[in-house]
């Protein structure tokens, strides 16, 4: 690591830790700034599962032999990206 990029990461770790002490504060911007990170999770969330069963679906139709390891990797892969939605929620509830 050059000695320029090994000033700036400690930079930032000597400037993070007065920032993590302040107070919580927020007001009626934390309940706001929720919804809008649980709407962006949830909508990239719908994208993800969206492109999933779309190239499940174009799989299948090339190969129809396969449709048992398709669909399980497509349970699998929807069930983890819906996690990810709902690790944002558990958060949300968690922060706010």
């Amino acid at each position: 690591m050059n000695p320029k990029t090994f000033l700036i990461v400690v930079a930032l770790f000597l400037l993070a830790s007065p920032m993590m002490a302040q107070d919580h504060s927020g007001g009626w911007a934390n309940p706001i700034a929720a919804g809008i990170g649980m709407a962006i999770a949830s909508g990239l969330c719908a994208l993800g599962q969206g492109k999933a069963v779309a190239s499940s679906a174009e799989a299948l139709a090339r190969n129809p032999g396969a449709q048992a390891s398709i669909r399980f990797a497509l349970i699998l892969g929807l069930a983890l990206i819906e996690s990810l939605a709902l690790y944002t929620l558990v958060i949300i509830f968690l922060k706010v």
